[in-house]
């Protein structure tokens, strides 16, 4: 083969572009004519106007026969950007998230983000999994993942948060995820990781709190059982919702079947929240989210 016909076979180059910005006439033809005269071809484009907010948002992915530098496009990019305030960002497309996970002593949602990671199931890559107990620093362990024990105590929380935020630092990490975390993050925490910690729990919220919600909800002859995606915000549990799945039960089945069916819906709903993100097809919409799923 030649040298022209490999170059020619070489696969082309993929970006994803998001973008937010003051809903106004020209949006998508600037972003489309820019795309054009930069010799990109778009492979998939979807936007949303939402009249309450007066916002627009905008997800597309294209692609780049010639090779050209992230860096260029993003510069080049800008001055659109500017011309209509927009709040964006431009990736590349095969560029596998780096997240971390945290846990407790609930395994079911870990063990799956896990496997799914593993297999190529998600687009990122864990670089560590941080935990308030040692439980499943054997099963870590098994995917060649580092395991940060970081004990949290009433007295220790101050000190832990900041070694969690140097774990998330010295990783590169973009995404946190609460994979069945139980503990309350601190207010400051929550503003310093804005947009980029994702909580899973029940969705019976706010009833049935406390210990286990799901003999509650079987005490209460509870229909539906679901699970909850949401960025984490300083309002506990109340974060902009990403996700949600349910499952109907009946009138025969157990407590502990209630259970296992609610581990099946959170492994679910935080595995669909999670790729969506990796995947940059999620916009913050004030206290909702756009989601181009």
């Amino acid at each position: 083969m030649s040298e022209q016909s490999s170059r020619a076979a070489a696969p082309a180059e993929q970006y994803v572009l998001t973008l937010s910005c003051p809903d106004k006439q020209g949006i998508v033809h600037a972003v489309s004519s820019y795309l054009f005269m930069t010799g990109c071809n778009i492979e998939d484009s979807q936007q949303f106007g939402d009249h309450d907010t007066g916002l627009f948002f905008m997800r597309v992915h294209f692609s780049a026969e010639a090779p050209v530098a992230l860096d260029k496009l993003r510069a080049s990019f800008a001055a659109i950007g500017d011309a209509f305030h927009m709040d964006w960002q431009l990736h590349r497309a095969d560029e596998r998230m780096r997240i971390v996970l945290m846990v407790s002593r609930f395994g079911h949602c870990l063990n799956d983000l896990l496997f799914r990671a593993s297999t190529g199931a998600l687009p990122v890559e864990i670089a560590a999994v941080v935990s308030n107990h040692t439980d499943f620093e054997e099963l870590v362990g098994s995917y060649n993942i580092r395991f940060h024990h970081i004990p949290v105590t009433r007295d220790t929380k101050e000190q832990a948060e900041a070694r969690l935020l140097e774990v998330v630092d010295e990783a590169g990490v973009e995404l946190v995820v609460l994979a069945r975390y139980m503990q309350v993050l601190s207010d400051d925490l929550c503003k310093r990781l804005s947009g980029r910690i994702i909580n899973i729990h029940h969705s019976f919220l706010p009833s049935f709190k406390g210990a286990k919600p799901y003999h509650q909800a079987h005490t209460r002859g509870v229909k539906l059982i679901g699970a909850t995606a949401h960025y984490v915000t300083a309002d506990l549990d109340e974060g902009p919702i990403i996700e949600q799945e349910v499952e109907r039960v009946g009138h025969e089945v157990t407590p502990d079947q209630l259970v296992a069916v609610g581990r099946d819906v959170e492994c679910q709903a935080l595995a669909r929240a999670v790729k969506w993100h990796a995947e940059r097809r999620i916009l913050l919409n004030g206290r909702r989210t756009v989601v181009f799923a």
